[in-house]
């Protein structure tokens, strides 16, 4: 293909419009005018006509088939239903997703519709979601290759049919690869009655053989099914294969093999073979189809290649076909109830018995009141199974040695019962939680709780469920992996014979893109044409390709288990993590067909916390009077600022954003705020938490909670005509917003308030809940809209409010927090900041030891420890072990007020070190210390590689001295054979220099991400300050505010968060702070590449101070990369 174009300067002329391509899906990818019919755009030319097809010849004089056929214009044809129809969901064949299917067939009057990807039951619930929306009635079946065998499509007629399909689905899957199938005729054989058998012949030559065996195994619920696609030969083979039928006692029927609702996607569709065959459309040949006849055509079409009785089978096959997939039978485990008890029983045991170890002196009314009414619902919608099973989980984990720490989230966290089963932690003693946020009776879904689990650990967790109750039986959900614009420019580029390096700086561009760089400009600039028409064919095609499924994967550990095998419901396949197993519904699929899920998810600040509590028992550091002997979780302190000078510190802590490493308050932006905010109670915490979210932010709710929290603006309750009418000065705004001043901040707060204001039952509050999550995607609240209105000025409301409630509403379609998941996170972000505030040393190692995770680079850690007052000691082959470690102080070297300890570096922090060599040093260390390299050599059979990374790393200055002495010893030390094993060779000693400080510097970032001896800005402050720039620390000095300064540093962090409008944020350091910069949109166009590629970045800009927050608002940008070439380092970009 000739690519000249992508770089040409004087371009063809654009092709003509005809048509907009639908909106990108993510930010990006742009809309491209294309005119696919036209030959002008090029796109006929993507196709090489395969040897013997007529290509579309036989259709050229017809209509196209992609035109909107509305039914009351058509005439009186035959009816038909299509019995062989693949979608997007048989990955990288089918060019059309079921929404665009059924709605073809519906404006073509189809009777119905089978959806059969090959192998897969994957998109069967969307193809269940379309059919119900369209009216056509969905068939469900799957077609599949047997090896020593036909090609067949099989269709489910009735439950035991779907069982069978599922579990031989399941059986090809499970003996194969990920993403790939075995099955043989054996295999089907095992099908039961319920499952009807299309037989679709392929080679000629085994024609009979697969036919007579089809008819034999198959009698009474076999047909030959006849596909005609106008190809040469095509008059011939059918009346063949009517012989065949005859022959053999098979009833004929049609077909169409359907890989595309319309004609129209055939380019995409050949795009997509040479995808999935790894070659260029080009290079394709025979595998692409030779014409466009695979799309749902006209009946009157395919009445013209079919009699009448052919086409009048496939009704009579698809009303033989009664499954429904809304009635399949789903029970959950009952195997934890003990003998002689029902699950009720049980379930209330155990509460009552969580409770009393909460309130040991007195449950309080309220929750007594509240856990009755919520066990009375669970038994009602008989939901007790469920929670027995997600109770047992924790308490299994809870009971490991150690144990593992794990806590409950989201809207589960909004039930009394599931704290008291120890579930979640959030106290509903101490909230206003909303229960049918959870669980309602007038929603009728199933409930979705999510239990985190310390993120080194869940694995154990994980095989815990599978072991208990079988692969058969329990199985993680699918992840539908998606095109976005990247991977489909990768993938159609390479289709279309793009070489991968301008491959590579298509994709390269989208961060620019995504920074407000206009698209068109950043072409340019890396040398493209935009008008080219090889340029124009791949991004029309790729945004055809966006947003098609690519390939499953695994959920991050939402389990799907049941009494019956998986099989029976939907099928199994392996994961591609060893030991897992994975079905091939998502957690989508899984709400829409009522099947529970619980959630095993991973997380890191668990595991910090752990492993934090662990080093203050070993070292005896926790001492506070009224902490356990072995600390837990739930053993730190929790509390307000009442005097308690304990808690007051770590309040101080956190209103001064002093919260690196923290959980979930450590980020740019919730650094920003908590000045603004001074949180100073656990429910401030929460609010915290939330309020630096989309949501909030969008709807306008951030500014008018901060003005009304500092009493520069009146907290106001709107009351209804009636309310002011009564005189009583009552309000019900108040009773739902009280709490956060009259603003929404949390999901339930919107639900409860629209329900007092706008007469909403519970269930409709919840589906505005989630209309308002996909309103940005899928619009829908136009309905909401008329009858929130509606309600509130029935009900007395004025004009204006509703108008302010209704933007709010919109707000939080950008995503909002709910309270209990607030509360939830909330706990850990308190838990964190106690640990960081009073034992910084042990949170600094917990945290290194943790990594990956958090928001901050180990350099950032170990440079803020160090300013906390920590004492990091280096990585040393005679102290180090593979965590980082806690080492005593002597009394002389003790602070007053913080703990006797100093922080060990461990060889993790070593680039390219293993773990192994690491336990050979360690256990030959115990043995007795090392003598020199030599020795260590000899011991701990220390490779030439590994003793020069070890060299390198500065750890071996404990036996050498400085780096280029240990990497002279290591040179010459060698792990000697037997025979000279005893052997003692004397060198000469040579005399080395010392490595200056900035080798020194420059080496431990090569090498460690790190130094301890200095910061790399350090090394050049004279030529910086001969540059006019000043050092980070007089950014926070107030009397600067509104100056203009320049401020440099290496480049740590750089966010462009969705509510910023344009906005980039940068982090730089220098060895006296950070720098928090604030860069524009018009600038980061003009300057996007210092923007994005300076490892060392000057700022020009002006210092903007309010309540303890400083920014520098960028002017001008200035790459200073130059100062250090040699510096190894990498930020943290747009995560």
């Amino acid at each position: 293909m000739d690519l000249a174009g992508l770089v040409r300067v004087n371009a063809p002329p654009r092709p003509p419009k005809r048509r907009r391509l639908r909106a990108p899906l993510e930010p990006g990818l742009p809309a491209i005018d294309a005119a696919e019919d036209d030959p002008r755009s090029g796109l006929h030319k993507l196709r090489r006509r395969s040897p013997g097809g007529n290509a579309d010849a036989a259709t050229a004089d017809r209509p196209a088939a992609g035109g909107d056929i509305p039914p009351a214009t058509m005439p009186a044809q035959p009816r038909y239903a299509e019995l062989h129809c693949l979608s997007n969901f048989s990955f990288q064949r089918g060019a059309s997703s079921a929404i665009e299917l059924f709605e073809r067939a519906r404006k073509l009057g189809y009777a119905a519709l089978a959806i059969t990807d090959e192998c897969s039951l994957a998109g069967i619930v969307r193809a269940l979601q379309a059919a119900e929306e369209s009216g056509v009635r969905l068939v469900v079946g799957s077609e599949v290759q047997l090896e020593d065998g036909p090609r067949m499509v099989l269709l489910a007629a009735n439950e035991d049919g779907y069982s069978d399909l599922c579990r031989l689905i399941t059986t090809g899957r499970r003996c194969s690869a990920k993403g790939e199938y075995r099955l043989a005729r054996a295999d089907a054989e095992r099908l039961g009655d319920g499952v009807l058998v299309l037989w679709v012949p392929g080679d000629a030559a085994n024609d009979d053989d697969h036919a007579a065996w089809v008819a034999r195994r198959f009698a009474g619920r076999a047909w030959l099914a006849i596909e005609r696609h106008r190809g040469n030969g095509d008059d011939a083979r059918f009346e063949q294969l009517r012989a065949l039928a005859e022959r053999h006692a098979l009833t004929p029927v049609a077909a169409g093999g359907v890989h595309m609702h319309v004609r129209r996607r055939r380019a995409l569709q050949d795009v997509m073979t040479a995808i999935r065959l790894g070659c260029t459309v080009a290079e394709a040949g025979h595998a692409l189809f030779p014409n466009g006849e695979r799309h749902l055509r006209r009946i009157d079409d395919l009445a013209t290649l079919y009699p009448a009785g052919m086409l009048a089978e496939t009704l009579r096959i698809a009303a033989r076909c009664k499954l429904d997939l809304r009635k399949l039978n789903y029970r959950y485990p009952r195997e934890l109830v003990p003998e002689g008890l029902d699950a009720i029983t049980h379930l209330r045991a155990l509460t009552w018995q969580g409770a009393a170890r909460h309130w040991p002196q007195r449950i309080p009314e309220a929750v007594r009141i509240q856990v009755e009414k919520e066990l009375a619902l669970i038994e009602k919608l008989r939901y007790e199974h469920f929670f027995l099973t997600v109770e047992e989980i924790v308490s299994w984990a809870r009971a490991q040695e150690p144990p593992i720490l794990c806590q409950g989230r989201g809207s589960s966290a909004n039930s009394a019962v599931c704290y008291c089963l120890g579930i979640t932690a959030v106290n509903p003693d101490n909230g206003n939680l909303l229960f049918e946020r959870f669980l309602s009776e007038e929603r009728n879904e199933p409930p979705d709780i999510d239990v985190d689990f310390e993120h080194e650990r869940r694995e154990e967790v994980i095989q815990h469920i599978f072991g208990k109750y079988g692969r058969e039986r329990a199985a993680l959900a699918a992840t539908v992996i998606s095109y976005r614009s990247k991977s489909a420019i990768r993938d159609v580029g390479r289709a279309l014979g793009v070489p991968d390096d301008q491959i590579d700086a298509l994709g390269g561009m989208f961060s620019r893109v995504r920074s407000g760089q206009p698209f068109e400009t950043v072409l340019r600039e890396q040398g493209f044409d935009p008008s080219s028409p090889v340029l124009r064919k791949l991004f029309t095609l790729a945004a055809e390709l966006r947003g098609f499924p690519r390939h499953l994967s695994q959920h991050v550990g939402g389990f799907v288990i049941s009494e019956r095998p998986l099989h029976h419901l939907v099928p199994v396949e392996n994961a591609a993590m060893p030991e897992r197993t994975i079905i091939q519904w998502d957690k989508d699929d899984l709400e829409e067909m009522r099947l529970l899920k619980v959630d095993v998810l991973a997380l890191g600040m668990l595991t910090c916390i752990r492993k934090c509590l662990d080093l203050l028992h070993r070292h005896g550091l926790w001492r506070h009077p009224y902490h356990g002997a072995r600390p837990a979780l739930h053993d730190i302190p929790q509390g307000e600022d009442r005097g308690d000078g304990h808690i007051d510190a770590v309040y101080d802590m956190i209103c001064r954003a002093d919260t690196i490493g923290v959980f979930q308050i450590e980020s740019r932006a919730q650094m920003s705020m908590l000045p603004r905010l001074q949180p100073r109670t656990f429910y401030d915490l929460v609010v915290e938490v939330a309020i630096v979210r989309p949501g909030p932010i969008q709807g306008d709710m951030v500014h008018p909670y901060l003005r009304r929290r500092k009493g520069l603006e009146p907290i106001d309750y709107p009351q209804s005509r009636f309310e002011r009418e009564s005189g009583s000065g009552g309000s019900k705004v108040r009773d739902a917003l009280e709490r956060t001043l009259g603003v929404p901040i949390f999901q339930e707060q919107v639900m409860k308030l629209i329900q007092v204001v706008a007469g909403f039952t519970p269930g409709e509050a919840d589906q505005l809940r989630r209309a308002m999550a996909a309103w940005k995607r899928r619009g829908g609240l136009g309905h909401f809209h008329d009858r929130i209105r509606d309600g509130m000025i029935e009900r007395g409301y004025e004009e204006a409010y509703f108008e302010r409630i209704f933007q709010q509403i919109q707000g939080f379609g950008e995503y909002g927090f709910p309270e209990s998941h607030a509360a939830s996170f909330a706990l850990l972000a308190w838990a964190s900041s106690w640990l960081k505030c009073h034992h910084p040393a042990a949170f600094t190692c917990a945290l290194l030891n943790s990594q990956p995770m958090g928001f901050y680079q180990p350099s950032q850690l170990i440079q803020d420890a160090r300013a906390h007052g920590v004492r990091v000691l280096p990585v040393d082959v005679a102290a180090s072990e593979w965590d980082c470690t806690l080492v005593p102080l002597p009394a002389a070297a003790v602070v007053h007020g913080m703990d006797p300890i100093a922080l060990r570096l461990g060889f993790r922090q070593v680039r390219g070190m293993s773990e192994g060599l690491a336990a050979r040093l360690v256990a030959a260390r115990r043995q007795r210390a090392f003598a020199d390299v030599d020795d260590m050599t000899r011991r701990a059979a220390v490779t030439a590689a590994e003793r020069a990374r070890l060299a390198d790393a500065g750890a071996l200055q404990s036996l050498s001295g400085h780096r280029y002495r240990a990497r002279w010893d290591s040179a010459g030390a060698e792990i000697p054979l037997p025979v000279l094993a005893a052997a003692a060779l004397q060198e000469q000693a040579v005399e080395l220099r010392e490595p200056s400080v900035r080798e020194d510097v420059l080496t431990d970032y090569a090498t460690l991400g790190l130094s301890l001896d200095g910061h790399p800005l350090a090394l050049v402050r004279a030529e910086l300050s001969r540059r006019r720039v000043s050092p980070a620390r007089i950014t926070l000095d107030a009397v600067n505010r509104g100056r203009s300064l320049r401020c440099a540093g290496l480049v740590t962090v750089r966010q462009h968060p969705g509510t910023a409008k344009g906005v980039t944020f940068v982090t730089l350091e220098d060895e006296t702070g950070i720098v928090n910069v604030v860069v524009w949109r018009a600038l980061a166009e003009r300057q996007h590449r210092v923007l994005l590629e300076a490892t060392v970045m000057a700022v020009d800009g002006v210092l903007e101070a309010s309540d303890g927050v400083h920014h520098l608002i960028a002017r001008r940008l200035h790459d200073y990369s130059m100062l250090l070439p040699e510096l190894a380092f990498a930020s943290r970009d747009f995560h």
